[in-house]
């Protein structure tokens, strides 16, 4: 028997051997800790949100959720650490929304947001509202829109700074309506806040739990929701659709993800804690309190969600004429 034979051989049986274990392994997934690598510092939405999660997770996988705090690089050096993981389930990833902005102004991200990372579910979504200066003559969307066609390049609006999530915002609006606004970058949501509410800006998009006190005082007022509904703790607010503005939803999704070709049977357990945990009816009570709507769909749906938000961002993006840097 020659000895490329015997080779041949050796190499088919271990392609078959570890092509049978892998069903296997998958079956008494997790049998150890399970590593979470949050990509930003301590005490962001993402740690304070994903914490509260946790324990619940655990208690339906058998096994402790460990966060691994991997922040740096806008959130770059965490997420790599995960896409180049092993696809075993055991290190998993919490990703902002960033994670899905990134690919339209970062050139050389290392990694790809699409094809490096198995999704897992949408872990909740912090709704934006259109807050206005109460000097601003306008009670709804298409008042805005009036006074802008009437001021061109005259009205004003910030965000936490060129690129966020703010800006691209105030971008869509210009393009769906047709109208120009002049974009106030700042450091940070606070500072962006803080002149919204002095009024020497008159518009901002904002994440409604960082404003719920200005709102409630008079001293912003908030004249449409950005998501697809309108937000339990703000009823009589409508959303931009049903203000008028054909296909504007914006969202900031906390993303449960694990690096590409982790097994169906994995992922689906991984997907199952997530969606235990979050209608858990004390965890959904605390995070709606906080401003988060708890969202846990499907790994499919969250691929899909992934692929048009990306899509989406490249295109308002270029509208904004923001290149990738």
């Amino acid at each position: 028997m020659s000895r490329a034979f015997l080779r041949a051989a050796f190499v088919c049986a271990a392609v078959l051997a570890a092509t049978a274990a892998a069903p296997v392994a998958a079956q008494q997934f997790p049998n150890k800790i399970l590593r979470v690598i949050n990509p930003n510092a301590p005490g962001g939405n993402s740690d304070v949100l994903f914490r509260l999660l946790a324990p619940k997770m655990g208690e339906v996988l058998g096994h402790q959720l460990v966060i691994d705090y991997r922040p740096g690089a806008g959130g770059n050096i965490g997420t790599e650490m995960v896409a180049r993981a092993a696809p075993d389930g055991y290190t998993t990833l919490i990703a902002a929304a960033s994670f899905l902005i990134n690919p339209s102004l970062l050139k050389n991200i290392p990694f790809d947001a699409e094809k490096d990372f198995t999704p897992l579910g949408i872990i909740v979504d912090i709704p934006a509202g259109l807050a206005v200066h109460p000097s601003l003559p306008v009670k709804t969307v298409q008042d805005l829109v009036n006074l802008a066609k009437k001021r061109p390049g005259d009205l004003n609006f910030s965000s936490s700074g060129q690129g966020a999530l703010g800006h691209l915002s105030g971008a869509l609006l210009n393009a769906s309506t047709g109208i120009k606004t002049v974009h106030i970058p700042y450091k940070g949501a606070g500072p962006s806040i803080v002149d919204l509410v002095a009024g020497h800006v008159q518009f901002s998009f904002v994440s409604i739990p960082a404003i719920t006190g200005h709102l409630q005082s008079g001293r912003l007022r908030m004249i449409a929701q950005c998501g697809e509904k309108r937000f339990v703790s703000f009823p009589d607010i409508p959303t931009m659709v049903e203000s008028g503005v054909k296909d504007y939803v914006i969202t900031s999704p906390f993303s449960y993800l694990g690096p590409a070709g982790m097994a169906q049977p994995v992922a689906k357990r991984l997907n199952d804690a997530l969606r235990a945990a979050l209608t858990d009816p004390q965890n959904n009570k605390t995070l709606i309190e906080r401003g988060a709507l708890p969202v846990g769909n499907t790994p499919a749906e969250h691929a899909a969600q992934i692929k048009s938000e990306i899509a989406k961002w490249k295109k308002v993006a270029a509208a904004a004429g923001l290149k990738p840097q």
